[in-house]
């Protein structure tokens, strides 16, 4: 290695008194011939190779643009051309090729591992035997992780300094160790009483049997169980006849539950906006257990698959499960995961007023994507003054199907908006905080975008007080009698929107202006904040004006 740095330092100094001399006599930038200016002019050479196809390179002729500035090269095509000739000039190859052999040797000089591979555990089972030994392992070891480390440090640095020889290896010591070891372990083996030996294995592995047993007694009791029972019903199969058991459950299935399961289906298909489709149901019994088949009446002799569409058919299994509920009996939970898929509005609208009328009696989870099918959830809900909690399942840091206590952003109302935009707003600080500059440049923007869709909410929700919302159906004309829009509404909101619009897009994020600080991000959701509540206190004065004023009783 050391010869391999001397003879790159000699090429490299060699390299650098041409540079010198090619430098002199012409009017160059500094560096010019250095590291930087080389890769600067290699990357001149390949790009010109795709500018002109074809052409040798640098010759291009004085009517040819300059492959980095791309003007006009005119006398400067004499320049690249001495250029060229310098990069391979005969110093400056040899340079090159030095270095790439003392490249490729160092490459594999720090691949390789140095170290004894003797843990401090085996160190001190060796100063056990032998502490001079052990010292001297642990000092030999020392010294070669220090060597190798101050060759890499000369190497890198290209500066031969001192590199400290290694003291005397330890290995013959440690291989007589190793042989007085295994003779004394031969001494041993030949002494053991082999009956003796075989009488306490006997016994040691007796224990250790015992030992795994009680470890998973509990599971072996439970099998001895479970088999025990196993074999006693095996012997009472012989002794049971189910034909007559599926006749009585056939009989019980007509007389208990047809009835009764057809009409609740026939009841939850009108309510769920298919009652045009009538059913019938018919029943059968197989060793023991009743089956009962749904049939639907159509005017063809075909499969439902064949004649339904999707939304119909998902329908009829929201039906008979609803109905199997009710018949049931019972009022245990019960849960739905995405249940308005395929259906159309109207018969979500149906099933939003069953579920909330079901979640009267019984507790209802609805799993949905459906920002629109919530949206109706909640209604319906709040109008019949059933309790409805909602939650968002997130993907967090811990894993998924973590539930969060807010809804998404996009289901937020505005008071829970600006909440959310507050706390944002923290981690936003942190970012500007610690230096983080595109990270606190993309949450601004960000945060400037949601801020926006805040005070389109307001607009919807505050303003107007909920007359029209988005995801709800109809329109609420008794809010009107709360509903007032004053200029300086008009002059807030536009204010707001156009810090938001002029922040929030792609320009901004890309660092094509300056953004506000974490302090005036706060000061714009505050400004919402505070014009919400200005606005909830005038509605409530407004509505109570508008009120009708009790006649005065008429003259007598």
């Amino acid at each position: 290695m050391r010869e391999l740095v001397e003879t790159y330092n000699t090429a490299k100094a060699a390299a650098e008194l041409a540079a010198q001399e090619f430098r002199n006599g012409v009017d160059l930038l500094p560096g010019t011939g250095g590291e930087a200016w080389k890769e600067l002019f290699e990357a001149a050479r390949k790009f010109a190779l795709q500018a002109y196809p074809g052409q040798q390179f640098p010759d291009f002729g004085p009517d040819a643009k300059c492959p980095l500035c791309q003007q006009p090269l005119a006398e400067g095509a004499i320049l690249f051309q001495n250029f060229e000739k310098f990069i391979r000039q005969e110093a400056e190859t040899i340079s090159r090729a030095k270095k790439k052999s003392l490249d490729e040797r160092y490459k594999e000089f720090v691949s390789q591992s140095v170290s004894l591979g003797i843990d401090d555990e085996l160190l001190v089972e060796v100063e056990g035997l032998d502490a001079t030994l052990a010292t001297d392992v642990r000092a030999y070891d020392e010294a070669l992780a220090a060597r190798y480390a101050a060759i890499k440090i000369a190497v890198e640095s290209l500066e031969w300094g001192k590199v400290n020889a290694l003291p005397a290896s330890p290995a013959s010591r440690l291989q007589s160790l190793v042989d007085k070891l295994n003779r004394e372990a031969a001494t041993l083996e030949a002494l053991v009483d082999k009956e003796g030996r075989a009488a306490l294995q006997s016994v040691f592995d007796d224990l250790s049997a015992r030992i795994k047993l009680n470890k998973m007694m509990k599971g072996v009791l439970a099998a001895i169980e479970v088999l025990d029972r196993q074999a006693k019903l095996t012997k009472c199969l012989s002794a049971v006849k189910t034909n007559s058991i599926s006749i009585k459950a056939s009989d019980l299935t007509q007389q208990v539950l047809s009835e009764d399961l057809e009409a609740a289906l026939n009841a939850e298909f009108k309510s769920l906006g298919v009652g045009e489709l009538r059913v019938r149901l018919t029943s059968r019994a197989e060793r023991g257990k009743a089956y009962y088949k749904l049939k639907l009446d159509l005017p063809e002799v075909k499969a439902p698959a064949d004649i339904l569409s999707e939304g119909e058919q998902r329908a009829i299994a929201l039906g008979s499960f609803l109905a199997e509920v009710k018949v049931s009996g019972n009022t245990g939970g019960i849960v739905f995961d995405d249940p308005v898929s395929s259906l159309d509005h109207k018969c979500r609208e149906r099933l939003a007023k069953r579920l909330v009328k079901e979640a009267a009696e019984r507790q209802v989870i609805v799993f949905t994507h459906d920002l629109y099918f919530l949206n109706l959830l909640i209604y319906e809900a709040e109008k019949d003054r059933v309790p409805i909690e909602k939650q968002w399942v997130t993907r967090r840091p811990e894993g998924f199907g973590a539930p969060n206590p807010d809804l998404p952003f996009e289901g937020m109302n505005t008071q829970a908006r600006v909440k959310y935009l507050r706390n944002r707003q923290v981690e936003i600080k942190r970012l500007f905080r610690s230096g983080d500059e595109l990270g606190h440049r993309k949450e601004t923007v960000a945060a400037y975008r949601e801020l926006r869709d805040a005070w389109e909410r307001a607009v919807e929700e505050v303003l107007f007080r909920k007359v029209v919302l988005r995801f709800r159906k109809g329109v609420e004309t008794k809010r009107l009698s709360e509903v007032v829009v004053e200029d300086s509404d008009f002059e807030i909101i536009d204010r707001g929107m156009s810090r938001c619009s002029n922040y929030g897009h792609d320009r901004a994020e890309l660092g094509g202006m300056e953004l506000p600080d974490p302090d005036e991000l706060l000061s714009d959701i505050n400004a919402l904040d505070e014009w919400r509540k200005g606005i909830e206190r005038r509605a409530e004065a407004v509505r109570e004006s508008r009120k009708p004023k009790p006649q005065a009783p008429a003259p007598s």
